[in-house]
């Protein structure tokens, strides 16, 4: 039986041009090869399986070859690329730092460091996942990484950038690798399917290309798996299959039933998948992703970002000519706010069947044609057409005269009482045809014929009422119980100083206007600028809408002793003992205190 070697290894890249999907990291190291400007330390940096460290690998090969190509790549057939090959070269030291990340293995890297390479001009040192390196391993490995020989060159490559010390990210050029698109690991598939003569179908390969998530060693792992599963013969629905990924047909299936409000279908299709096996946060994310590829069609610009092949591309492009954007926008809503709340969700299938709900609705709030109009409601509408037949008058039963039966549906009554009589409607020469109709239009009355209606309506008695309420007489003693009140107000405010400078208030009444006196600024302040509402609560104490209140500062004078100030004593004192100026004069002393 023949050795099975995995297609990740097999097809392994041994040039930089057959390095997949990293044109900008492969262009740029062959520059600085072509110029002899090679750094003395790389960084490579990016996700798992998108070719860190099969580029270290190409790039030693390629600066140590004797003979290399016109195109700055490694010739392959020279001693040193042969041992380089077989993995058996001196001059390339590969050190993995997740098993060995402490500071003797770091120091004996720097032992090796020291010896010039036997055959060659460089040696180079592969460090892969240097982000497991210890804190005392990095310090170790700083100062050889910032002067090393100038045949040394360091090559380190990680998946985790930032857990890198930044003293070391100095010391590097640093080269970030992309996840490969979907297209790219497609055709890479696609070409290695036709050297294993596997018959694979293209739908079948984009769907591993995705499932790999821009990984390509993912990607051929899958591969992999799929053709010894299908026994050489790699179908769609064998990847569909062993894959455990939900068929795109799903979705379509889901969209189109949610488009036209069939909920017993949506729920239906959910129990379905959910009996297959698959779980109903995959379905939600995948209906997610649907909807987001069918607004993606709505622009020609955009279409080239669905990452699917031509054949569901005209699916895509014909279901999104159905849904409008306003929808698939609140789809998209609804549908990413079941995605994030599914994890804490008590029950997790209600969760994503309510949200199907609410997207089976959306159709009849985008376009409200759709619903069924009530019965009463259409009856109004027709009614709206027929013309509106003036109410008889018990004075005037007599059939209509023509003139009034010429009257046009869409006039408006005028606001007067009075029927305006038949005879005196103008008669015009000749009948003009009916303008359209406008039934959701009506005409409003002004603002003077509704305040006339009004004033017409309002009883007399409460309008003598009114006029009594403003002009209502009060006494001081009816002011200074309503200032008590008010106190009790503001005091269930937390405001107790305001309550009290108002229960000491002494008003004096000038007609309607109350007078008071405060004694400095600070409680004229409280009152006029804390908007406490006194005005209007003394208005509706007093019944009187006329009431003013006026504030007046004065200053009170007290007619006992006062607090003298420390200048003032200090000046009561040197009249009585003169000496006491000269001894503070001497000492310098401050009263100040």
């Amino acid at each position: 039986m023949e050795d099975f070697i995995v297609s990740a290894r097999k097809y392994r890249p041994v040039t930089f041009d057959t390095v997949v999907g990293q044109q900008h990291i492969t262009g740029t190291l062959k520059n600085s090869i072509k110029t002899g400007h090679l750094g003395q330390a790389f960084l490579f940096c990016g996700p798992r399986g998108v070719g860190k460290t099969t580029c270290a690998r190409i790039l030693a090969r390629t600066i140590n070859c004797t003979s290399p190509t016109d195109q700055i790549e490694a010739c392959g057939t020279c001693d040193t690329c042969k041992a380089i090959n077989a993995g058996n070269s001196l001059n390339v030291y590969e050190l993995d730092a997740a098993s060995n990340n402490s500071v003797e293995d770091i120091r004996r890297l720097i032992d090796q460091v020291r010896y010039p390479p036997q055959a060659g001009k460089y040696k180079i040192y592969i460090i892969d996942e240097v982000h497991m390196l210890s804190q005392s391993a990095f310090n170790a490995f700083l100062k050889t990484l910032e002067e090393p020989p100038s045949y040394a060159i360091f090559i380190l490559a990680t998946t985790e950038k930032h857990k890198i010390l930044p003293t070391i990210l100095s010391r590097c050029q640093i080269f970030d690798f992309n996840r490969i698109q979907i297209s790219d690991i497609s055709s890479h598939l696609k070409s290695i399917a036709g050297k294993e003569n596997v018959q694979a179908e293209e739908e079948a390969l984009n769907t591993i290309a995705r499932k790999a998530d821009g990984a390509l060693r993912d990607a051929l792992s899958l591969f992999d798996q799929l053709v010894s599963f299908s026994q050489g013969n790699l179908t769609y629905k064998a990847a569909i299959e062993n894959l455990n990924i939900l068929d795109y047909d799903y979705y379509f299936k889901a969209t189109d039933f949610i488009l036209a409000q069939d909920l017993p279908g949506s729920m239906l299709l959910l129990d379905e998948i959910l009996y297959n096996g698959f779980d109903g946060h995959q379905f939600i994310g995948g209906l997610n992703s649907h909807f987001r590829d069918l607004l993606m069609c709505k622009d020609p610009s955009t279409i080239k970002l669905l990452e699917v092949s031509e054949q569901v591309a005209v699916k895509y492009n014909s279901q999104s000519q159905a849904a409008d954007a306003s929808f698939l926008l609140s789809a998209l809503s609804l549908g990413n706010r079941c995605d994030t709340e599914y994890r804490t969700s008590k029950n997790q299938r209600l969760l994503v069947e309510l949200t199907l709900m609410k997207m089976c609705h959306l159709p009849s709030v985008f376009n409200p044609s759709s619903l069924a109009v009530p019965q009463s409601e259409s009856a109004e509408k027709k009614n709206i057409s027929q013309p509106v037949k003036p109410a008889a008058s018990p004075q005037n039963t007599a059939e209509p005269t023509p003139s009034a039966q010429a009257t046009p549906a869409y006039s408006t009554p005028q606001p007067s009482t009075t029927t305006a009589k038949a005879e005196d409607a103008p008669k015009p020469s000749q009948p003009k045809p009916p303008p359209p109709k406008r039934a959701s239009i009506t005409k409003l009355p002004s603002l003077d014929a509704l305040s006339a209606q009004v004033s017409q309506e309002k009883p007399a008695n409460d309008l003598a009422k009114e006029d009594k309420v403003k002009t209502t007489p009060f006494e001081a003693e009816q002011v200074i119980e309503s200032f008590k009140e008010f106190a009790k107000v503001v005091e269930e405010q937390n405001k107790a100083s305001l309550a009290s400078l108002l229960r000491n208030f002494k008003p004096e009444i000038d007609g309607f206007k109350i007078k008071v006196k405060v004694e400095n600024n600070f409680q004229y302040e409280l009152i006029n600028s804390d908007n406490t509402g006194l005005l209007p609560f003394l208005k509706d104490k007093l019944q009187n809408t006329e009431v003013e209140f006026e504030m007046k500062v004065e200053e009170q004078v007290s007619e006992g002793p006062r607090l003298y100030t420390t200048d003032e004593k200090f000046k009561y004192m040197v009249e009585k003992n003169p000496a006491l100026q000269e001894f503070k004069d001497k000492l310098n002393l401050d009263m100040d205190y």
